[in-house]
């Protein structure tokens, strides 16, 4: 049965009184909860960073378009059934601008959580009444790791950003675009409190099984080093976090991506979906009580709308050890629908699907394994950081401070899972000795351990960067141009602290 985290929809009403809005920042509605009134108590202050995590199911991140920016600028996905929408046809096709709504749309979900964790932070320190410090520095601890994810998401994708460490009140509060580093040194600075802050996974109650926990913060913390290219420090971080003794992997690979086998010993840090309380909410804000469920299901479904299905240079990424087309890594049909494969428990056959060749399409998230359809919702959980993930960026940070031997034993873990079986490192195709040799066993690894998970996105954006892609992964990739996307539009005209000059090179 789906144990229920915590239920971020009962703060609604007080996260429209902080929504950064210039429309409503004059106006005083004298029945609504405001920050002058509220913040009293420790159970107000936990009902604030409750609408922190609340942001991150609004349509604008993990209900729907969140997963959208990563995969369409990634080569993990082409298009699949109808045509795309024209804001996702120009994101995949590198021809996006500065209105692209699916970027700007995430831009704007990314802020309104910074804003929402910036309340929280601000108002912290005053909380008198019901707190205890340890409630109170772990409340600080998930307000900061959220912010620290919004400004690191923020960084990779758009560079430098206006950076904002307080909750702004008005428009004339708007900042100026930060430097790159001076927003990575917010991001480092906030996940070091939240590792300082925050408790161990085991130690949440049943009722407090979704929020953020020490080994989060550190698994992204690390993330966060190595995308600076700091693979010592990034290592310090995952040690600790193995040392632990809080996570494992699960035996079976598709227990990750189902509803039943939530907040399982594999998941580092997941955002909480349910159907329990209703369908889609079609607004960015994961405000209401329908706010609660994800579209991911039917934008990539198989007998759904199909938009995006696996790229054929990822299907192709998966290991063959015999003659013939059949897959040997279990992977491969735990992670895609196949025409002919059964769903619904076994009771329906996948017959033939709209679109485009090959008729494969993401099996991930999908919860047609028990449904006849996906219905334009899903209450499957996104595991955003798993253990699988920990331990292949412990192999590649092992093998980035001179370890090549011990990074191979970290991606042999990954491959002993009782489900995937697969044969040890060196393979005839990875020989994995080698620096070199093992890089490029860690990068195939991830990619068909990882595929689809928004994670070979930044991936790329880093090994770019670094220099370390033999070849350019992007087929329209354009160097000055396209590895960032543009500062949106809308940002420039309403931000008296930007102009057209700070604007990103090539757009």
């Amino acid at each position: 049965m789906k144990r229920h985290a915590i239920k971020f929809f009962v703060i609604s009403t007080l996260t429209f009184a902080f929504s950064c809005n210039s429309n409503i920042l004059d106006k005083v509605n004298p029945t609504q909860l405001s920050t002058e009134t509220y913040f009293k108590t420790g159970t107000e202050l936990v009902t604030g960073v409750n609408a922190v995590y609340a942001g991150w199911q609004g349509l604008n991140l993990y209900a729907r378009e969140y997963f959208f920016v990563h995969d369409l600028r990634g080569d993990d996905m082409q298009p699949g059934g109808s045509q795309l929408e024209i804001q996702r046809a120009q994101l995949i096709n590198g021809n996006q601008d500065a209105s692209n709504q699916v970027a700007n749309d995430v831009w704007q979900g990314l802020y309104r959580v910074i804003h929402r964790a910036n309340v929280v932070i601000s108002f912290a320190p005053g909380v008198t009444q019901g707190i205890t410090e340890e409630l109170r520095n772990r409340v600080v601890g998930e307000a900061k790791f959220h912010r620290a994810w919004c400004y690191y998401e923020l960084a990779s994708l758009w560079g430098g950003v206006p950076l904002y460490q307080a909750y702004a009140t008005s428009p004339e509060e708007s900042q100026p675009r930060a430097t790159e580093d001076q927003v990575y040194e917010l991001v480092i600075n906030d996940l070091k409190d939240a590792v300082a802050g925050l408790p161990l996974k085991s130690a949440y109650s049943d009722t407090d099984i979704g929020r953020v926990s020490k080994g989060a913060a550190q698994a992204m913390l690390a993330r966060v080093y190595m995308q600076r290219g700091n693979y010592a420090a990034a290592k310090e971080q995952l040690a600790a976090l193995i040392a632990s003794n809080q996570y494992k992997l699960t035996d079976a690979y598709a227990d990750n991506f189902r509803e039943e086998n939530e907040f399982n010993t594999e998941s580092v840090w997941e955002i909480s979906f349910t159907e329990a309380f209703g369908g889609l909410n079609w607004s960015g804000d994961g405000n209401g009580i329908n706010g609660e469920v994800t579209i991911r299901g039917q934008e990539y479904g198989p007998n759904a709308w199909r938009n995006l299905i696996p790229s054929s240079s990822l299907l192709a990424e998966f290991e063959t050890q015999k003659a013939g087309d059949a897959k040997d890594d279990s992977r491969f049909k735990d992670s895609f629908y196949q025409v002919g494969d059964v769903f619904n428990n076994g009771r329906d056959t996948l017959k033939d699907v709209q679109g485009a060749n090959p008729k494969i399409s993401w099996k991930k998230y999908q919860k047609i394994y028990k449904a006849t359809s996906e219905n334009s919702q899903s209450g499957i959980n996104f595991r955003v950081i798993r253990y699988a993930e920990v331990l292949l960026m412990m192999a590649e940070c092992e093998n980035e401070v001179g370890s090549p031997a011990t990074a191979v034993s970290y991606i042999n873990q990954v491959r002993d899972r009782k489900s995937v079986a697969l044969p040890h490192y060196p393979t005839a195709k990875f020989p994995a000795s080698t620096k070199a040799q093992v890089f490029d066993a860690i990068v195939h690894e991830k990619r068909v351990e990882l595929g689809g998970e928004q994670i070979r996105n930044l991936d790329i954006l880093r090994w770019r960067k670094q220099n370390k892609l033999a070849k350019e992964p992007i087929t329209y990739f354009q160097k000055g141009k396209h590895e960032l996307l543009p500062i949106p539009q809308n940002e420039i005209n309403n931000n008296s602290k930007i102009d057209q000059k700070d604007q990103n090179p090539g757009y």
